[in-house]
């Protein structure tokens, strides 16, 4: 959740200033495998991503903002489905998603007749797969990990303020 308000409240305005239209930002969702919970967070982020992209920063955000309600504890009585549907949810008590985008949601993290190879998982599992093996090619094993230009930059510090991602930008674009 820090990365999250970092890039909200930090990058996000410098690019915004200084660097409009020359650099793209890639938010890549890296699950964190000792929250049970935390695959399933994931999907329903992705699943917004497809149904409202325009918002789905907006949701992200939410979701790290409350991240500790959807944590193990939080969520240890409730059943996958329960959780997806709470997640779906989410978005229309954060004023976030309709409930027709809700709706959708849902739809996504629904799970499918197997069949095919999908081990009936919901749709945006697939693309959940992508995510993993793009980050275990990248050998990204925490979060923040930062690529710039496709490669990993290890000197990026979830520490890192105004002055050192304003240093760093500068570094590689001027």
């Amino acid at each position: 959740s820090k990365s999250a308000e970092t890039l909200e409240t930090i990058i996000k305005p410098i690019l915004e200033e200084k660097y409009k239209d020359q650099v793209r930002v890639i938010f890549r969702p890296q699950v964190q495998p000792w929250w049970a919970s935390s695959s399933i967070v994931h999907e329903a982020s992705l699943a917004v991503s497809h149904v409202a992209p325009n918002v789905w920063w907006q949701y992200a955000l939410a979701l790290f903002r409350n991240r500790t309600s959807f944590t193990d504890i939080p969520t240890s009585t409730l059943s996958p489905i329960q959780l997806r549907e709470k997640l779906a949810d989410f978005g229309l008590e954060q004023g976030i998603l309709t409930q027709a985008e809700v709706e959708e949601v849902k739809r996504l993290l629904t799970l499918r007749p197997e069949g095919k190879g999908n081990g009936g998982l919901p749709i945006v599992t697939d693309e959940l797969k992508y995510c993993l093996k793009y980050s275990r090619q990248n050998s990204v094993h925490f979060s923040p990990t930062v690529l710039f230009d496709g490669l990993i930059v290890s000197e990026v510090s979830s520490s890192w303020g105004e002055k050192e991602w304003s240093e760093f930008l500068k570094a590689r674009l001027e």
